[in-house]
């Protein structure tokens, strides 16, 4: 077969872009995107993200140029998932949970030459502009400003002269634009978190996302014609790759600003939803808002994170929601496990059903393996559901790699495998299910938060002499940092409260890194090598109930026992102060 040969009409490289010409072509006429009043076809979608790349072409944005936004669920976050690769550019999705502080790092650490900014986050992007030029001593460091004003309703908002409506208005869509010649090329970037110590930006390739975004539509059969609603934040993996899928199912994009239990109801009555992404906590609000009513139709739900408990997930089936659980990581392009139902399980009770949904599943289509290991021999674990290992995933749709570390690259790609750092079981079936995190990774509302980040934020008050983090399950949340402090000697009788080192880290982190409690202690239980054992302070975390509004808690010296400010030593359901936030 030496004679045969690759050509233009046989190869051309795989990219998630293409799925919008195809679109344009095939579904030309119908819904694309919803936004409040406003309407989209897909031949209308296709010209302004190509008017999109034009004018980024025009602003100099070259090949492999990082374009960062920071904006929710709205049109031109979904026109940016094509316009910027179109023009060569890396897209990077900015968390607008993050504080300016963590914006700032990733702006300086991606090098993003133009930062679009929604305009309700103007403020916040004023203040991450100010500590970036402060950090370099240099207004030439700052990436070109544009603000996206409200679609709908026009604010008038700026932060500078350019406003993205006015940008495309002004755009050629007709130019000429240049072809992909190699699928692994980068499309996206994506930070794991905003740490001002070392962040780490995951770089997607064309291919992966290709390949991520058809194994996604396949294992969770999205028809054609879907009406997707942006329940999860388009910027978590660039929406789990469903940005381009919906392109590739000529489906309707309804997005809103915010998940809201109003929202999302209104959403599905009016525009008849069919498919939404979400963390688990979402269920919380919409179990709390619906009144006990049934939704008109079937609604198809994947999530993400820490399982939700089996009684959440038998109350969202009676509503009519079909809830698919996953499992994936920013390194993953997203899902890389997926718990796929099997019809013999339809004939089983619900309480063993809600169990088999909440196991994080089997690998993602575009994955050539996804196993559980002993990372000293590297053998696959018994299928017995028993013996721990780490999980380990390779397949196309892992990331290239960490931008500029290549250290930390090369730590999490070994013996051809990622490292995930979770530690997990598999089920004589073959389901995957995590047991633990290694990394000490806690899962809150669908965020990553490193424990070891919360905790050189603590650290840094003056009156704490030792701190260890870890996740402690919360009923809205999933979990949520706990954390265990040692005061210095010197201020133990000064009487330092909670609320204290709450607002320290409120003042130093962003706001849903911000333990949700802080238990005080004599000394850290630690091991003979000195090392703190976080296992038992997880434990004790698992059995103190937290209400919102009692005192903080005291542990005792052995830390068997909780202390309220009733004095009543050893009660497992000792209440404690939680601090009530606002987020997803």
């Amino acid at each position: 077969m030496d004679e045969l040969f690759k050509c233009d009409a046989n190869y051309v490289p795989l990219s998630p872009v293409n799925f919008l010409l195809r679109a344009a072509g095939v579904y030309s006429g119908r819904t694309s995107i919803i936004y409040k009043r406003v309407q989209f076809t897909w031949d209308q979608t296709y010209v302004r993200c190509r008017r999109l790349s034009s004018a980024l072409l025009s602003l100099g944005i070259q090949k492999n140029d990082v374009v960062s936004v920071l904006a929710p669920n709205t049109p031109a976050i979904y026109e940016m998932h094509f316009g910027v690769p179109m023009a060569g550019g890396v897209l990077n999705t900015i968390n607008t949970r993050l504080d300016a502080g963590n914006i700032a790092t990733i702006l300086k650490h991606s090098g993003a030459k133009i930062f679009f900014v929604d305009y309700e986050y103007v403020p916040l992007a004023k203040e991450a502009l100010k500590i970036l030029i402060n950090n370099t001593n240099s207004s030439s460091a700052l990436p070109l400003v544009i603000v996206i004003d409200d679609l709908d309703t026009p604010t008038g908002i700026r932060l500078g002269e350019l406003e993205y409506e006015c940008l495309l208005a002004g755009a050629d869509p007709n130019i000429e634009l240049k072809e992909l010649k190699d699928e692994w090329d980068p499309i996206a970037l994506n930070y794991t978190s905003g740490t001002t110590s070392a962040p780490k930006g995951v770089v997607y390739s064309h291919r992966g996302a290709y390949l991520s975004t058809m194994s996604l539509l396949l294992q969770w059969e999205v028809g054609s014609e879907p009406v997707y609603l942006w329940a999860l934040p388009m910027f978590h993996c660039n929406g789990w790759t469903f940005t381009w899928g919906m392109a590739a199912r000529g489906g309707a994009n309804v997005c809103i600003r915010s998940p809201t239990t109003t929202e999302i109801y209104k959403a599905i009555s009016d525009h008849k939803v069919t498919h939404f992404c979400c963390a688990p906590v979402v269920f919380n609000i919409l179990l709390e808002g619906s009144y006990n009513r049934r939704l008109p139709h079937k609604v198809n739900v994947l999530t993400g994170g820490a399982p939700p408990p089996a009684t959440v997930l038998q109350s969202m089936q009676q509503l009519g929601f079909h809830v698919t659980h996953a499992y994936g990581m920013t390194e993953a392009t997203g899902p890389a496990l997926v718990c796929e139902w099997r019809q013999e399980w339809d004939q089983l009770s619900p309480d063993v059903q809600s169990k088999l949904k909440a196991r994080q599943g089997i690998s993602v289509l575009t994955l050539a393996g996804a196993d559980v290991v002993d990372k000293k021999t590297m053998k696959s674990v018994p299928r017995d559901g028993a013996s721990l290992g780490e999980i380990v995933l390779r397949g196309s749709s892992i990331m290239k790699g960490y931008f500029k570390n290549v250290k930390d690259t090369k730590e999490a790609f070994k013996d051809g495998w990622f490292f995930t750092g979770d530690v997990g079981v598999v089920h004589p079936d073959g389901y995957i299910e995590i047991k633990d995190r290694s990394k000490d990774v806690i899962i809150s509302g669908g965020e990553n938060i490193s424990s070891v980040e919360v905790e050189s934020v603590v650290y840094r008050h003056p009156a704490v002499a030792e701190v260890a983090v870890v996740a402690m399950p919360h009923s809205l949340w999933g979990e949520t940092p706990c954390a265990f402090v040692v005061l210095k000697k010197a201020v133990r009788d000064k009487n330092i409260k909670e609320d204290e080192i709450l607002r320290h880290c409120k003042m130093n982190m962003a706001g849903f890194m911000v333990p949700k409690k802080v238990v005080f202690m004599e000394e850290l239980p630690k091991n003979g090598n000195g090392k703190v054992v976080k296992a038992q302070l997880r434990e004790m975390a698992r059995r103190i109930k937290i209400p919102a509004g009692e005192a903080p808690v005291t542990v005792s010296k052995k830390g068997r026992g909780v202390t309220g400010s009733n004095g009543n030593n050893g009660r497992s359901d000792q209440q404690v102060h939680v601090l009530a936030v606002s987020r997803l």
